[in-house]
């Protein structure tokens, strides 16, 4: 039996070493330059080099994307590029365009290549097409169903990764043009302004101004908008299958979202390693994701295509807010020090979220401002505050529930009888 890496996006250092803290086993992201991801926080070169020595310390291997669709003029640097990120050690580079492949066969003959869900792979004869071209892991298509991946299995020794939690697109995996025709911002070039969330009205040619709802209902239509992936529930079937690798979506989430998700997938992969024969998924992690920010969730095509694909809004889920990081622990006072995310008063409950560990629930007393020692009636963004609690881990997470949210309401993809989903 062979466990799946576990990758996590890390959009800047700290989404990287929270990312690392909960559990991942690689993480991946971008640089400056050909990402397809140019709004998330990336790294310049000197923050590539630390990143990737912070990583490999701790036994975790980083990718880098280049896998924007370039254009002529994108081609120069390139080459450079490249061969620097082979001299830092990264242990891949993910590509979707064939001529990238060619620079980097050339800059760096030696550098692993990782072949982009952008390149579309939804079949066996294009996996091992990529796979006697020298690519060593094919990131397939988010389109591929259960049965797609155990052929492709079956037929081609190249490395698997599948996507298993967060954005889906209404394009074919990601190869958009809505926002580089409505906005000039090319999602291919790393700039995408989710154009498919925003609503849309039909207006018929001869009646100008006269705009009509596709559904008759309020708040207008979403018709390309999609639900969150979430294949939690169906870790067994893609650790049976033989899959090398799971990704988890969200360069331009928060570090919460990051350290909350990776936290989820890791105990479940940990619990199925320990006892295959008789595990069965602890209900708490799927309350676990449901506490980030997020769509309602389906299982996308792993199950072959479903209904109910698009939600009735692009809102997210929102029913906890992130609120501080744990910076230190101070054992003799039996107090943390927490640097704050956002607001929160004292008499707050608040959920610790430890690295790899237990979670916690604290009733906050008292509030001590870090730099004069006095009490507040509530924390702000960017205090540093005091707090007293049971000891804790660094990199520890905080959170409230929302006051006018019901918690305790789920909007995830549950597994019944016959493989059918409910949302």
């Amino acid at each position: 039996m062979k466990i799946p890496e576990l990758l996590a996006p890390a959009g800047n250092m700290e989404k990287a070493k929270i990312a690392i803290a909960y559990g991942a086993d690689a993480i991946y992201l971008s640089g400056q330059l050909y990402g397809m991801r140019a709004g998330a926080g990336n790294f310049d070169n000197e923050q590539l080099a630390a990143v990737v020595k912070y990583a490999h310390d701790r036994g975790v291997k980083v990718y880098v994307t280049v896998n924007i669709i370039p254009h002529n003029q994108h081609l120069e640097g390139m080459p450079e590029y490249i061969a620097f990120l082979h001299k830092l050690g990264v242990d891949a580079i993910i590509v979707a365009d064939v001529g990238v492949i060619n620079i980097a066969k050339d800059a760096a003959p030696e550098l692993p290549l990782h072949l982009s869900t952008q390149a579309n792979t939804v079949n066996w004869q294009a996996a091992r097409f990529w796979s006697q071209l020298g690519i060593e892991r094919i990131v397939l298509a988010r389109e591929t169903t259960r049965e797609d991946i155990r052929l492709i299995r079956q037929k081609v020794d190249a490395e698997l990764e599948v996507f298993v939690h967060g954005s889906m697109c209404m394009a074919y995996s990601g190869r958009c043009l809505l926002s580089g025709v409505m906005t000039g911002r090319e999602a291919n070039l790393g700039a995408c302004t989710q154009s498919c969330r925003w609503k849309y009205t039909v207006m018929e040619s001869k009646r100008p101004g006269e705009y009509f709802p596709i559904e008759e209902t309020a708040e207008g239509t979403y018709i390309f908008n999609s639900k969150d992936l979430c294949l939690l529930e169906y870790l067994p079937d893609l650790i049976e299958i033989g899959v090398d690798s799971l990704k988890i979506e969200g360069r331009m989430k928060s570090a919460y979202y990051v350290g909350t998700v990776v936290r989820a997938y890791r105990q479940a992969l940990d619990s199925y390693a320990a006892d295959p024969t008789g595990y069965q998924l602890d209900p708490e992690l799927l309350a676990e994701v449901e506490k980030v920010s997020h769509r309602p969730y389906y299982t996308g095509f792993f199950l072959g295509s479903q209904p109910g694909t698009y939600p009735e809004s692009s809102a997210y889920i929102q029913n906890y807010d992130f609120v501080g990081v744990v910076e230190d622990y101070d054992e003799q006072a039996g107090e943390a020090v927490i640097g704050v995310r956002n607001f929160f008063p004292a008499g707050s409950q608040v959920e610790i979220i430890q690295p790899r560990d237990r979670m916690l629930k604290v009733d906050v007393d008292e509030i001590i401002n870090e730099v004069d020692g006095l009490p507040l009636e509530a924390a702000h963004a960017n205090y540093r505050v005091r707090i007293k609690m049971p000891p804790v881990k660094p990199l520890s997470m905080l959170r409230i529930a929302k006051l006018n949210s019901d918690s305790s309401v789920l909007h995830r993809a549950s597994r019944p009888a016959g493989g059918q989903v409910d949302v």
